[in-house]
């Protein structure tokens, strides 16, 4: 007769942690710019087609710049190993 092991207990999961604070705040942080960018884009598509030839390049590379951040590029915590 076959025997199945019992399931192994649950992960502990850390709530107040200083980094997970971080990673919020950051992830917020990030949320509001790409907000604040995409308005601000939009309102200079109001104003006419040379504003918003502008506004739009400009808004790629700042959304660019976002995602990099969003993606830990300019981490200086991360060492070599990781």
């Amino acid at each position: 007769m076959a025997r199945l092991a019992p399931p192994l207990p649950p992960l502990p999961v850390a709530l107040a942690d200083e980094d997970g604070r971080h990673r919020v705040h950051s992830r917020t942080v990030q949320l509001w710019l790409t907000a604040l960018t995409i308005l601000i884009t939009t309102w200079l598509c109001t104003l006419g087609w040379i504003p918003a030839i502008l506004a739009l390049v400009t808004a790629k590379h700042v959304l660019v710049a976002i995602l990099m951040m969003g993606l830990g590029v300019d981490d200086e915590r991360r060492g070599d190993d990781q």
